[in-house]
């Protein structure tokens, strides 16, 4: 006889802090940041929270990622990483489907000599 516990129900951001972490921990990620203003959003359920966007539909997941770069740092490289580790997370976490993992380079630190870190905004 099979004994039925009921549901358990992940609530969406939990979804948010698992990329948050597993990106941040990816080697030249400086930080997350907010998203660039102005950027259209998919339909269906949508949580954000600093840096991370997740859209859940049909019981997949698409996420979108906004970071700031380590200077020096094959960026390609480590946005292939931070799909692939977020992506991970979450189907071993959660157990949920990946339908994609966008990562926004949005800009990438410098450090003066002396000061605190600051990112470079001249190319903008």
């Amino acid at each position: 006889m099979e004994e039925k516990l009921g549901k358990v129900t992940i609530a969406p951001n939990v979804l948010v802090t698992i990329v948050q972490k597993t990106a941040g921990a990816v080697p030249g990620v400086a930080r997350l940041c907010d998203r660039t203003p102005g950027v259209k959003r998919l339909l269906g359920l949508h949580t954000r929270g600093q840096g991370v966007e997740v859209h859940i539909l049909d019981r997949t997941v698409a996420v979108d990622v906004y970071l700031i770069a380590e200077r020096d740092v094959d960026l390609l490289q480590m946005g292939r990483q931070v799909q692939h580790d977020v992506t991970r997370a979450i189907e071993d976490i959660v157990g949920m489907s990946v339908r994609e993992v966008n990562v926004h380079i949005e800009d990438v630190v410098t450090q003066l000599p002396g000061l605190e870190r600051e990112t470079d905004q001249a190319a903008r």
